[in-house]
C-alpha cells in the first residue's frame, strides 16, 4: 500500500530554517531515520521509506508553497495515490507551537498552500497534519513571522517535537486516520 506524504515550505537556503518550513524539516527527519535522502524529481524533492510493509513516498515541493498544489497532484497521480493515502504535513500559526493536530478534512484555514492544494485537486477532502508555530505576531505580519526563524527556546524544543511529528505522520500509514488522530491530537 502506498502513502503520499507531503511537507510543505519553500526552497532555497533563506527559507530552510523559518517556521514555513517545518513540513520539511519533519519529513528531513523521516529520512534521516531511515538513511535515505532526497532525490530531485518533477516539482519537488522525493524520497521513498518503508514503514510496517507500507510504502511512503515523501514529497517536498520545490514549487514554492503557494504552488504546492501542483506537485501533489503531479505526485498523486504518478504513483496512482488513493485520496485517503495522502498526508499533507504543514505550519499553522493558531496552535501553540509544538502542538500537533490532525484532521482528515477541512479549509485551509487562510494558508496558501493548502488553499493551491484544494484547487488542484478540486475539494478539501485530504488529511493533513498541523504543526502548531505559534502566533507571536503583530497584526499585518503574519508572513514575516511565519518567515522567519524559530526563536532560541522553540529551537531547543523543536528536535523532539519534530521526532513527535515524525511518529503521527508512521502512525497515519500504520493504523490509520482515525487511531492516530486520538494518539496524537493536541500532544
Amino acid at each position: 500500500m502506498k502513502y503520499l506524504i507531503v511537507g510543505l515550505g519553500n526552497p532555497g537556503d533563506e527559507y530552510a530554517y523559518t517556521r514555513h518550513n517545518i513540513g520539511f524539516k519533519i519529513l528531513d527527519a523521516l529520512c534521516g531515520a531511515s538513511n535515505i535522502a532526497f532525490k530531485q524529481g518533477r516539482h519537488g524533492d522525493v524520497a521513498e521509506i518503508k514503514h510496517k510493509g507500507r510504502t511512503l513516498i515523501l514529497l517536498k515541493p520545490m514549487t514554492f508553497m503557494n504552488l504546492s498544489g501542483k506537485a501533489v497532484q503531479h505526485w498523486m497521480q504518478q504513483e496512482k495515490i488513493n485520496p485517503e493515502n495522502l498526508l499533507i504535513v504543514t505550519d499553522d500559526i493558531s496552535l501553540p507551537f509544538g502542538t500537533i493536530r490532525i484532521r482528515g478534512n477541512g479549509s485551509d484555514g487562510g494558508h496558501n498552500g493548502l488553499k493551491s492544494i484544494q484547487e488542484h485537486l478540486g475539494n478539501d477532502q485530504y488529511a493533513r497534519l498541523r504543526f502548531g508555530v505559534g502566533n507571536d505576531f503583530e497584526r499585518g505580519r503574519q508572513a514575516d513571522y511565519v518567515l522567519s526563524e524559530w526563536s532560541t527556546q522553540e529551537a531547543l524544543a523543536l528536535k523532539l517535537r519534530i521526532k513527535k511529528a515524525s511518529e503521527a505522520v508512521l502512525s497515519f500509514a500504520a493504523i490509520g486516520l482515525s487511531h492516530t488522530m486520538s494518539l496524537y491530537n493536541g500532544k
